[in-house]
């Protein structure tokens, strides 16, 4: 599977944070969310995992398009009204990225404005 070691580098990473992992590679028609997770206070975060193996066609983050960007929104949207009948409960978007190898690459989260 073809990220799968960045996607699991990132879900540990987001529990040492304290996150609970809800859901994995959730999927709907013309979009998906890498990474569901609740903080402790509640919040839903709904992550997307980027990693580049080299700089040659930009950096991991350069990689999210504004397209990507509101494919997410709108599943993190379908998300919580199928899990949680409701659209509007705390939550946010973010874009976590390794930049090198999947296992050691530098990996930084970064928020969503929006």
């Amino acid at each position: 599977m073809k990220g799968a070691d960045a996607e699991a580098r990132a879900a540990a990473h987001l529990e040492g944070l304290g996150r609970e992992i809800l859901a994995r590679n959730y999927r709907i028609p013309g979009g998906e969310i890498d990474i569901v997770s609740r903080e402790g206070g509640g919040t839903l975060v709904f992550t997307e995992v980027r990693q580049r193996k080299s700089s040659r066609h930009g950096s991991a983050a350069e990689s999210v398009t504004p397209r990507k960007l509101a494919l997410m929104w709108r599943a993190a949207q379908t998300y919580l009204v199928r899990e949680y009948g409701r659209d509007d409960l705390p939550c946010r978007l973010e874009v976590l990225t390794i930049d090198g190898a999947a296992e050691t690459g530098e990996l930084r989260v970064m928020a969503v404005e929006g």
